[in-house]
């Protein structure tokens, strides 16, 4: 799929600083192993039962500069391009080198996981690649960006077609050697990680905002609940009022004896 942004180079015309070592690395390293592409997957590109089995732990990063072809180089490349030069101007360098090894070595343990036993090489950078487009899409959810150069399409919808287009194809089983689990995997851990707010904070910060966050919706939900409940109360009061407490059914009387229970405790 040709796609074009609404404007080529964006903000400073130059291309970021991440995003052009990644660039010239991954052309590096494609010009180094075209030769003997099979003999370099298999001991670089990420085979999920060599990897647990055998602890080849370097594979879920060696993966991501790997290309089976130069088509496959080159669109990968583009999409880093075109995405992630805006996500580096927007995050800082930093951030988004993270991001980008976060996303890509996470789709890679993710097809780990979900295939330990494939002895099937998978190389390239796709999941990283996923990532920063789901992470355009949240930054820049309106962003037109220009099918074949003609159609306009908005980034969000763009996005979530391919991501639709990834899972369905993981799902029927086409057969076509793209690693379609790998997709999602990135594209779901980009998510995961942007809407964890989860950029600059430690180890420590993450682990203890997480549990604060529970914390705050039990107290809540607690709270909803307890509202919920002195609302009945104060109907079955009124209906005391009206009728006597002996006219009250055994399920409000129950009502009154829990509430009355959780206001002693208190």
């Amino acid at each position: 799929m040709n796609v074009y942004r609404s404007y080529f180079a964006g903000r400073g015309g130059m291309v970021p600083p991440v995003v052009k070592m990644l660039l010239i690395s991954n052309a590096v390293v494609f010009i180094l192993t075209y030769f003997s592409p099979i003999v370099i997957s298999k001991y670089f590109g990420l085979v999920p039962q060599a990897t647990w089995s055998q602890f080849m732990i370097w594979q879920p990063v060696t993966y991501l500069f790997l290309h089976g072809g130069f088509w496959h180089i080159a669109m990968n490349m583009f999409i880093l391009w075109m995405f992630g030069s805006d996500l580096e101007r927007t995050w800082g360098s930093k951030e988004f080198l993270k991001y980008y090894l976060i996303c890509g070595i996470g789709a890679g343990l993710f097809n780990v996981v979900l295939q330990p036993n494939s002895l099937i090489p998978i190389i390239g950078a796709s999941g990283a690649i996923y990532g920063i487009l789901i992470g355009f899409a949240i930054l820049f959810p309106n962003r037109l960006i220009y099918i074949y150069f003609l159609f306009p399409v908005k980034a969000k919808y763009l996005v979530m077609f391919l991501v639709g287009v990834a899972f369905f194809m993981s799902m029927v089983g086409t057969g076509d050697n793209i690693a379609h689990i790998v997709h999602l995997g990135g594209a779901l851990i980009g998510f995961l990680y942007l809407r964890g707010n989860w950029q600059g904070r430690s180890i420590k910060q993450k682990i203890s905002g997480y549990f604060h966050r529970q914390r705050m919706e039990k107290m809540a939900r607690q709270h909803e609940k307890e509202l919920k409940m002195m609302e009945e109360v104060d109907r079955i009061l009124d209906k005391i009022n009206q009728v006597g407490y002996d006219n009250l059914t055994r399920h409000e009387k129950k009502i009154l004896e829990d509430a009355s229970d959780q206001l002693s405790k208190k």
